[in-house]
């Protein structure tokens, strides 16, 4: 999974906000053990032409823009410090900043075309809009053309670096991309891997027998079949359940230091736009979460 630098490397956007700072901070620990570049966005939106409330509109003040700019400029410069107390002797090979002046989202999913991953927090301000899960981290796990990690708020206490990696494994190519991706992080993290399997996506007491584990144990360990050959430093603990994937994913992140899950899946994980357990990981997990996207 291990890859030279994209040009960006590992992309981070910031806002400001103590979430994206969270974001930020992830970043780097991750661009440090990728030995990649760390590239630190702020995007402003785009200017509006006038402002005001009610039928009434006022032009904007002909130093809006030079403001902004200034403001904008001023959340990079804070970035970098925060980023310097993060890492000081330590971080990425290269760090970069880039101000870019458009609509969030759009932006940050045309700059994936070129990252190893997007981070992000699960919420912030501003530009970044604020709700459940926040419209750029929202866009993002949605449409970026690589794979996304949503950094959540809880996140800013020092993660137990020997805790586990843990990845949902369900045979779709999109748990294909998690698993290689799950594998790569335990090894840089040098940490156990533990794989989930569901054999149903709800509570169904007849599905509980002794047959159907077994023929779940045997489809996990199909799905795991060559991964230790790729890496064999990695310790990999399989677990199997009955039903209700989610549940048990967000039940396995609370002991964990990071989730890997794909974009979308089928059979126990059920498919949608982003996949039914891999939605309630990015909101209900409050460890790290990387949605398995592509190119």
């Amino acid at each position: 999974m291990s890859q030279p630098s994209l040009p960006r490397g590992l992309v981070v956007g910031v806002d400001g906000s103590a979430q994206s700072h969270t974001a930020l901070r992830w970043a780097a620990h991750d661009a440090k053990l990728r030995k990649v570049a760390l590239t630190v966005v702020h995007v402003l939106p785009v200017e509006l032409p006038g402002w005001g409330y009610g039928s009434g509109m006022a032009p904007l003040p002909q130093d809006y823009g030079q403001l902004q700019e200034a403001q904008g400029r001023q959340i990079l410069a804070e970035a970098v410090r925060v980023f310097g107390e993060t890492a000081p002797n330590n971080g990425p090979v290269e760090l970069h900043t880039e101000l870019l002046f458009s609509s969030p989202v759009p932006t940050l999913i045309d700059l994936s075309k070129d990252a190893e991953m997007v981070v992000v927090g699960c919420r912030g301000h501003g530009a970044f809009g604020r709700v459940l899960l926040g419209s750029v981290s929202t866009g993002l796990v949605h449409h970026a053309h690589c794979p996304v990690a949503v950094i959540h708020d809880e996140a800013s206490s020092p993660p137990n670096m020997a805790a586990p990696v843990v990845v949902g494994i369900d045979g779709s190519p999109a748990s294909e991309l998690a698993t290689a991706i799950a594998f790569d992080e335990a090894s840089l993290r040098k940490v156990e891997l533990v794989a989930l399997h569901s054999w149903a996506d709800f509570s169904w007491p007849a599905m509980d027998t002794p047959f159907f584990r077994a023929q779940a144990e045997e489809t996990l360990a199909e799905r795991l079949a060559g991964w230790g050959d790729r890496y064999p430093d990695v310790s990999v603990r399989q677990v199997v359940t009955p039903d209700e994937p989610a549940r048990h994913l967000v039940e396995e992140a609370e002991s964990a230091q990071l989730v890997v899950v794909g974009s979308h899946g089928r059979g126990g994980f059920t498919g949608m736009l982003l996949g039914s357990v891999s939605s309630a990981a990015v909101h209900a997990a409050r460890t790290p979460v990387i949605v398995a996207r592509q190119h």
